[in-house]
């Protein structure tokens, strides 16, 4: 699920891209992981709507590695979004 040609994201990138999120959860130097829409992780960040309670999208990462992000619909499915080049 990285960029459309299959050059890994970095971690800058995403952020130039998508802004800054409204929570984080673990982080890359963390050994606990996750598992999440299929992606294990060790830190997650979110992206809430306006009114801050409603999740929009989630970006996964797995030490500085991108796993996925995932647009979140209003019924909590997630749908795995690619992320366009740079």
């Amino acid at each position: 699920m990285s960029a459309a040609a299959g050059k890994p994201l970095d971690r800058a990138t995403v952020w130039r891209r998508l802004g800054e999120p409204t929570d984080q959860v673990g982080s890359v130097n963390d050994p606990r992981t996750g598992t999440e829409y299929g992606v294990r992780w060790n830190e997650k960040w979110i992206y809430r709507a306006t009114e801050g309670e409603t999740i929009e999208r989630v970006v996964l990462w797995h030490r500085y590695d991108f796993q996925g992000a995932f647009r979140i619909s209003a019924d909590g499915s997630p749908e795995p979004e690619v992320l366009p080049e740079a």
